[in-house]
């Protein structure tokens, strides 16, 4: 039996998002949200999304469980944007999947736009998109 691993999406990865297509044929399981304990950061100034954990203030952040498998899975990692890493997030229904998260250091260093408030990813990027 193949090893596989449950993935969650919150960024430029999901579906209808331009780099969805770095999930290859990873298996769509369902849409999900974390537990209430990241912030939500436009990294870049919207290049990609960076979440980290906080002790308090910290929000659900909306996306995507996929089930990869090990190859899936280094395929996307190797794509994702520099510094981020992989760490098992609980998720709102009980689960837990692998996530990538931001140092926040390097969100506070840079001073990136906390955009925890917009709803998510998406929601954030069309907003942007109908302000321009």
């Amino acid at each position: 039996m193949t090893e596989t691993r449950r993935v969650f999406i919150c960024g430029s990865a999901l579906r209808g998002q331009p780099d969805h297509q770095n999930l290859g044929e990873a298996k769509f399981i369902a849409e999900a949200k974390t537990q209430p304990l990241y912030r939500l950061h436009s990294v870049q100034n919207g290049w990609h999304p960076g979440i980290y954990e906080v002790e308090e203030g910290g929000i659900s952040i909306p996306g995507e469980v996929y089930e990869m498998t090990i190859e899936q899975f280094d395929y996307l990692a190797t794509n994702e944007p520099p510094h981020m890493y992989p760490v098992e997030v609980p998720l709102q229904d009980g689960g837990v999947a692998t996530a990538f998260l931001y140092p926040r250091e390097k969100v506070e260093e840079y001073g990136w736009e906390d955009i925890s408030n917009y709803g998510g990813w998406v929601a954030y990027k069309q907003s942007v998109t109908a302000t321009a």
